[in-house]
């Protein structure tokens, strides 16, 4: 297994590349572990809190499976404290052995991919209008970021390390509010350019503002802006969210794949 990517490894991914676009984004900056064969295998995790990625072909053997199962225990990820984001054929032999070794896994979340190549307006209209942040909102950005984590109750990182994504993705012009009619910031959400696609992200509401559509008209305009850019526009959604899920297929999403995370 060599620790460094090249085309190779680009070229695999081109399988996968919605379920694994944030693979694709991650394992060409810092890593703690970065494995690869370049053909059969890819392991990246980048740091507590986030997932383990595990890259598989469709069609993975067993032979395949127990030796991503093994590279993973060689190096301390079955812990109890490590996630994986893994497609279900890998989630099920990890699961399988996991309880062989005297181990607990699990599915947590299972994912569904999107990517919208024709973005449909919103049925639902809503009063206010799109804000594109700037520096002086990047403390209400911090805490709308922290209200997400404690949401979707995962990836949870310091005050600190949400301002600096903040600010990084303020000076580049992808962070957003949704602003009520009184001007009061109710949702944000982000976008992020990695090669010919961006991921849209940190889609929140404030409780209090849910059920009218700030989300949806939210989205739906920023993933005009990311099209209109020249990037297919994609987001991960929590499959079990049926309501969210039916609110993104309205505006133009539409299904490419479904992975799980299992920890």
């Amino acid at each position: 297994m060599d620790n460094f990517v090249d085309e190779r490894d680009y070229k695999l991914l081109e399988q996968d590349k919605y379920t694994f676009f944030v693979l694709r984004r991650i394992m060409g900056g810092e890593c703690k572990i970065l494995l690869t064969d370049h053909e059969r295998l890819i392991m990246c995790f980048t740091g507590l809190p986030y997932p383990v990625w595990i890259w598989t072909p469709d069609g993975v053997t067993e032979t395949d499976m127990e030796r991503a199962y093994r590279i993973a225990g060689e190096n301390g990820l079955l812990d109890g404290e490590h996630r994986f984001n893994v497609k279900y054929e890998l989630a099920e032999y990890f699961m399988k052995r996991a309880l062989e070794d005297g181990k607990g896994l699990e599915i947590q979340t299972n994912m569904f991919a999107y990517d919208n190549l024709a973005p449909v307006e919103p049925a639902g209209k809503c009063d206010g209008k799109l804000h594109q942040c700037v520096e002086s909102d990047v403390n209400e950005l911090v805490e709308m970021m922290d209200l997400f984590h404690h949401d979707i109750d995962a990836d949870y990182e310091s005050l600190e390390t949400y301002r600096k994504s903040a600010l990084d993705g303020i000076e580049k012009g992808l962070f957003f509010f949704w602003q009520d009619e009184n001007g009061r910031n109710v949702a944000c959400c982000v976008y992020r350019p990695t090669g010919e696609m961006a991921s849209i992200g940190y889609v929140y509401t404030r409780e209090e503002a849910r059920r009218k559509h700030y989300a949806e008209n939210l989205v739906y305009r920023v993933t005009k802006i990311a099209s209109e850019a020249g990037f297919v526009p994609m987001l991960y959604t929590d499959a079990d969210y049926v309501a969210s899920n039916a609110c993104y297929e309205k505006i133009g999403y539409v299904l490419r794949g479904k992975l799980c995370t299992i920890g």
